[in-house]
């Protein structure tokens, strides 16, 4: 098995996804805080409420599935879902009927 091959299905990507209220002031300001620590954390938005993070494997995976657990409001709805980098390339998305570039894979440090 090439290496780029291993890499393509150990290589994950992570997606939190969520529904929160923002009816009050203070629900406001509770997904506000929440979006916040997402992006301190290293995860991009996707689309709105759709945030995605770059991981070099799935324990990397599981570290942020623990904070995000930490970070959960008390309402609302919060999803996370694991992609290997292989699923994740294959992604369809489009800005309208045209078809949207693809992203490109963040570079990887290796250690021997």
């Amino acid at each position: 098995m090439s290496r780029e091959r291993f890499n393509a299905y150990r290589i994950m990507w992570l997606f939190c996804l969520f529904d929160l209220p923002t009816n009050t002031k203070a629900q406001r300001k509770r997904a506000c805080e929440f979006r916040k620590k997402l992006l301190e954390d290293g995860y991009d938005m996707m689309q709105y409420s759709v945030y995605k993070r770059f991981c070099g494997s799935n324990e990397a995976c599981e570290v942020h599935i623990k904070r995000i657990k930490l970070w959960l409001p008390a309402e609302g709805k919060v999803s996370i879902l694991k992609f290997t980098d292989k699923q994740f390339g294959q992604i369809e998305s489009f800005e309208g009927a045209i078809p949207a570039k693809k992203e490109k894979q963040p570079s990887q440090l290796e250690f021997f």
